[in-house]
């Protein structure tokens, strides 16, 4: 890997970086609160906060799936065999 990432840290970061900036863009684009967010998701403010300044590490991906429901969103996967 090109930054030091093995092939399964890479995958997850990918998800997961994906997952956050469209989390953020969506609350951006709609002004959607913080407290809205937690309350909707089941999180905390914290985490949605950490969420929102793309501070994810330490938040499992489940939490991220979730806030990302609560902004009206569904995730679809789809998979592709590594190079």
């Amino acid at each position: 890997m090109a930054i030091g990432l093995s092939s399964s840290d890479a995958v997850e970061w990918e998800v997961r970086h994906s997952v956050t900036k469209k989390i953020m863009n969506i609350v951006e684009k709609r002004s959607l609160t913080v407290t809205l967010l937690a309350k909707e998701s089941g999180t905390s403010r914290g985490r949605v906060t950490k969420i929102l300044k793309g501070e994810t590490m330490g938040i499992s991906l489940d939490v991220l799936f979730r806030v990302l429901g609560a902004t009206g969103q569904k995730v679809k996967l789809s998979y592709k065999k590594a190079a």
